[in-house]
């Protein structure tokens, strides 16, 4: 069964770090690219930062640039988020998402295997 399960979210205050995991199981998607989303209440799914099939390129929505920092190990077939100076808007649940392509886009129809989710709460 293929699946991406994510980790590492967890309660932290405004300008505090957290390290989200996505580790994929069933098949290698190290041939894909991949990315992370997220939702908070009442909001639509939003891109927040991808990653191409080998990590060459990356692309960060302009709310996290500067402050998220999204890598990738194939050989752990296992994508991080590294979330700093984190702020209470960021407040969400984060979702990591496997694309049909080698490059990254910001299309949530580019992507067709996701995980469950892990939240992430910023508190002011």
């Amino acid at each position: 069964q293929v699946q991406l399960q994510e980790s590492g979210g967890g309660l932290v205050q405004a300008g505090g770090s957290l390290r989200l995991s996505c580790k994929a199981s069933g098949r290698s998607f190290s041939d894909v690219a991949m990315a992370w989303f997220r939702q908070a209440p009442g909001k639509q799914r939003e891109f927040v930062a991808g990653i191409s099939w080998n990590g060459g390129r990356s692309l960060n929505a302009n709310s996290v640039e500067g402050r998220f920092t999204i890598t990738r190990d194939n050989t752990q077939n296992t994508m991080y988020l590294q979330l700093n100076s984190l702020k209470p808007e960021d407040t969400a649940t984060y979702y990591c998402a496997a694309s049909r392509y080698q490059h990254v886009g910001e299309h949530r129809s580019r992507y067709d295997v996701w995980g469950q989710g892990t939240q992430v709460t910023v508190s002011a």
